[in-house]
């Protein structure tokens, strides 16, 4: 399935034979072993023995156009979805590889969470710290972004079966991507699993051609699934885009990721400077 999204995807994009073959590394890496791992795991909520994905290679494609020309897509794996609409099954063995497909005018009243690995109060306090709506609004009134896509996608991140994402996930998201010709993607997971789905979902996405930036708060995750841009700090699962009701803490987090679409010209796992600057602010008294 994957193979001839991208292949029409490809050839819409009009990407040379070179680009092509540096897009040829597979979503998982040694698949096989993963599988017969994940067979043996038993299943628990906090991921005891759980097979972690590795891979070693990452497909990259840099930025075609700067940061205030482009589209930006949001991808989210925090579980959001409209209330009186199906919810995800967050009881499955191998989770829920659906998504849902959510216009940006949809107020943050109007969601509900199916939570699991992480605590939603954070989201349900402020969806800004998991979907970024309002900030990435601003940035668009401020022309930091050319525009935010006028729908986002909310997944559940908790897929222990990787298969799933790459083979079902991955792909279907990356199609709705280029569908909205959107020109770059910004994925924020909500639990330690949802940073290797995102993970996964963001090496596809590079792969049919766009720019994508990855935000982590466990590198230890990204760093062994390999999104292709990340941008970590010390941060909390629940509120990977900053702490709730507090603005200008997410702004930073934010504007520092998404200017790195541009200036990365290779895979690259880099740190913020949000905690440094945080720190300074509170000894201020500043909030």
């Amino acid at each position: 399935m994957f193979n001839s999204i991208r292949e029409n995807i490809e050839r819409r994009l009009g990407l040379t034979s070179r680009e092509v073959q540096t897009k040829n590394t597979a979503l998982i890496e040694n698949i096989g072993e993963f599988s017969g791992r994940y067979r043996n795991w038993r299943g628990n909520e906090n991921l005891v023995n759980y097979p972690f994905i590795v891979n070693t290679h990452a497909p990259f494609t840099p930025a075609r156009r700067a940061l205030p020309m482009l589209n930006l897509a949001l991808i989210s794996s925090a579980g959001a979805y409209i209330d009186g609409t199906t919810p995800f099954d967050t009881e499955a063995r191998d989770g829920d590889a659906s998504f849902r497909e959510i216009p940006i005018e949809v107020e943050a009243e109007d969601l509900l969470y199916a939570a699991r690995g992480y605590d939603a109060t954070a989201v349900r306090q402020d969806r800004n710290v998991q979907i970024p709506i309002n900030r990435l609004l601003e940035f668009e009134e401020n022309n930091v972004i050319g525009q935010l896509n006028s729908v986002w996608w909310s997944s559940c991140g908790f897929i222990p079966n990787a298969r799933l994402v790459a083979e079902e996930l991955a792909p279907q998201l990356a199609e709705r991507v280029v569908r909205y010709e959107a020109q770059a993607a910004l994925l924020i997971p909500a639990s330690r699993l949802c940073h290797q789905t995102l993970g996964i979902v963001a090496r596809a996405i590079e792969k049919i051609g766009v720019p994508t930036i990855m935000l982590s708060v466990d590198r230890s995750i990204t760093d062994r699934v390999r999104p292709p841009r990340t941008a970590f700090y010390a941060g909390e699962f629940g509120s990977v885009a900053g702490k709730p009701d507090w603005r200008e803490f997410q702004i930073r987090i934010l504007e520092e990721s998404l200017r790195w679409i541009e200036s990365f010209d290779q895979p690259t796992s880099r740190g913020l400077m949000v905690n440094l600057e945080t720190e300074v602010q509170q000894q201020r008294g500043e909030r």
